[in-house]
């Protein structure tokens, strides 16, 4: 059998509005072409973000309702932490709200302005919350990860190299922590190896530095591990998960992702004296340690959504979920990046809208006409969210890719949902040669990306020179 079977039956629908081009290019309009400001409400496929826009299972919804809201040692908090030391091995166990808040909490101990903090490639909030502390995120992307076509394996491993090299130069005490992506949602949501994990973590332990998993997405990793190294693939994938986290000193996640919850996310650390600095911080800013800013049906929910996570049938269909829409859109002509990843499928804009130079936003250009055409809202990585002017030249600095990023919520769309996706592409693609670019007109200083406002320019002349990032 060749098909592969959704291992769920659908026993609640959300319906939704069908609309006009006529009243999506209005929407887009009254959004400053901006996708993040739409009305959900006005979306019909929303292939955004998967960071909290999943369907969670009968066993989630029935966690809920035994949730324990006592706000001081709940027992779903318990629960979690069961669950979270077994995955993980880790001794401290610190639920809060989202991701973003156990980025803020642990950059916040463990970093002081002037340091720098490197990665295989920090995605925008944790970038912008090393920065708005005066620090720099400093990126080693693999070298084969350049090559956006390229079938080349692990293109989200760490370039270990380059990274033992700027070690090496750094002044004593200028490295606080260090910090490695899994899946590499910067590059193509492309995983990192074993190999590379254990080299990773050998490296910064030799320079004395506690190590870091951004582990949103731990779960796929651990499936490509599992699916395309041959030590992996006859273990079971929670020993697989086990032997990533083992690695490291401790990790931050939002469990929005792979949790399987719509919020939640969780900082874990062995160190004593690092989790009582957490510990003061949390209670500070998210709430009790037992509860970290989430109702007790939400620690039940997520508990269980850890249990799930693993099940090798559900990370099948996953895979084959985004194939389906990687393999239609690269017969369709369009530059998908490869290999082909499995929260989302990337979208070379830069490649498709040669015409449009990055200073005009291409990946932005091309996101705005999928939901015209269709009412797709996909989201721009690219100049848009990475990009930013020259502070010493006022020049624009461009990313290194511009990219459009098509996220598949878990466990919510059917195949037709995505035929239609690939149908939209059909159209757009057809007359890409007609799409213009952008410039923004209003712009936050930190992570723009989520609230600029921007109008289609007419010419597609690069204004100035560029400074591109390296």
């Amino acid at each position: 059998m060749k098909t592969v079977l959704e291992p769920f039956r659908i026993k609640a629908v959300e319906p939704f509005r069908i609309t006009t081009v006529d009243e999506r290019q209005h929407h887009l309009t009254a959004a400053h072409h901006n996708l993040f400001l739409l009305r959900a409400e006005d979306v019909m496929i929303d292939l955004l973000t998967d960071s909290g826009t999943g369907a969670m299972s009968a066993q989630q919804w029935a966690a809920i309702m035994t949730g324990d809201e006592s706000y001081a040692g709940c027992k779903s908090f318990f629960e979690l932490e069961a669950v979270v030391r077994e995955l993980t091995g880790y001794r401290h166990v610190f639920p809060v709200h989202q991701g973003r808040a156990a980025e803020r909490i642990l950059f916040n101990v463990m970093v002081t302005p002037g340091q720098s903090v490197p990665n295989n490639a920090h995605f925008d909030t944790t970038r912008a919350n090393i920065e708005y502390l005066g620090a720099a995120a400093v990126d080693f992307v693999a070298p084969q990860a350049k090559d956006l076509r390229t079938l080349a394996p692990w293109k989200g491993d760490l370039d270990v190299v380059a990274l033992e090299r700027w070690l090496a130069a750094q002044p004593k005490g200028s490295v606080p922590l260090g910090v490695l992506t899994i899946t590499n949602n910067r590059v193509g949501g492309q995983p990192v190896s074993m190999q590379n994990l254990r080299a990773v973590a050998d490296l910064y332990h030799r320079y004395g530095l506690p190590f870091f998993l951004d582990a949103a997405r731990f779960a796929e990793n651990a499936w490509w591990i599992h699916r395309l190294d041959p030590e992996w693939q006859q273990v079971p994938l929670p020993k697989v998960a086990r032997a990533m986290f083992d690695l490291a000193d401790g990790c931050m996640i939002s469990a929005k992702k792979d949790g399987l919850v719509n919020i939640g996310g969780l900082l874990c650390v062995n160190d004593d004296a690092v989790a009582q600095k957490v510990r003061n911080l949390l209670i500070l800013t998210e709430g009790f340690p037992t509860y970290g800013g989430l109702a007790g049906r939400d620690l039940a929910a997520l508990a269980q959504g850890l249990r799930e996570v693993l099940d090798p049938d559900y990370l099948h269909y996953r895979e084959a979920s985004a194939q389906y829409l990687a393999s239609h859109l690269d017969q369709l002509g369009v530059p998908v990046v490869r290999p082909f990843g499995l929260h989302a499928v990337y979208v070379d804009a830069r490649a498709m809208l040669p015409h449009i130079p990055p200073t005009r936003l291409p990946g932005q250009a091309l996101a705005c006409e999928l939901y015209v055409q269709g009412g797709v809202r996909s989201v721009e990585i690219g100049t848009l969210m990475f990009g930013h002017d020259d502070p010493k030249t006022g020049l624009p600095v461009v990313a290194d890719n511009d990219l459009v990023r098509l996220c598949l919520p878990r466990r919510v769309y059917t195949q037709s949902h995505i035929d239609w996706v690939i149908e939209t592409f059909a159209e757009v693609h057809g007359r890409r040669h007609d799409l213009r670019g952008l410039e923004i007109t209003q712009q936050a200083p930190f992570l723009r990306a989520f609230t600029a406002h921007m109008r289609p320019v007419a010419e597609t002349a690069p204004v100035g020179d560029l400074v591109q990032r390296g």
